[in-house]
């Protein structure tokens, strides 16, 4: 297990973090299993989606603030119960398969760390397990 820590740089925003993961599955020395990327903050998640064209990553944080507004009327009253919907949304982790020792991610695929109530220091944790 490995524990990758992140620095996002605004309120929202999906931070490409295929790089570390991939570094974290080549360090773990499996060549065939599965990697687990989790998110242990309940205002950021995890997904994978293209990495190739970064209108995809604008296009997915203005849908989510179109669903999911900042100010509707919300019980919570610490200023980021949208930010708790939108993580919900997205879910907390993903799992890669592995093979030949790297994250068996399609052509276009990325990981994403998202972002909805930053700045902050988040922790990413990948657990990698072989077969």
């Amino acid at each position: 297990m490995q524990r990758l820590h992140i620095s996002t740089s605004t309120r929202e925003q999906l931070l490409d973090i295929t790089r570390e993961v991939a570094e974290a599955i080549a360090a773990s020395e499996v060549a065939e299993g599965v990697a687990v990327v989790y998110c242990p903050h309940t205002t950021a998640g995890i997904t994978i989606n293209e990495n190739a064209d970064p209108d995809v990553a604008r296009d997915l944080l203005e849908t989510l603030r179109r669903l999911v507004p900042c100010d509707s009327g919300y019980r919570h009253c610490e200023g980021n119960s949208d930010a708790h919907v939108k993580a919900t949304m997205v879910g907390s982790s993903a799992t890669i398969p592995i093979e030949n020792g790297h994250p068996l991610l399609g052509t276009w695929q990325g990981v994403y760390l998202t972002e909805f109530d930053g700045p902050r220091n988040r922790t990413v944790i990948v657990t990698v397990m072989g077969s």
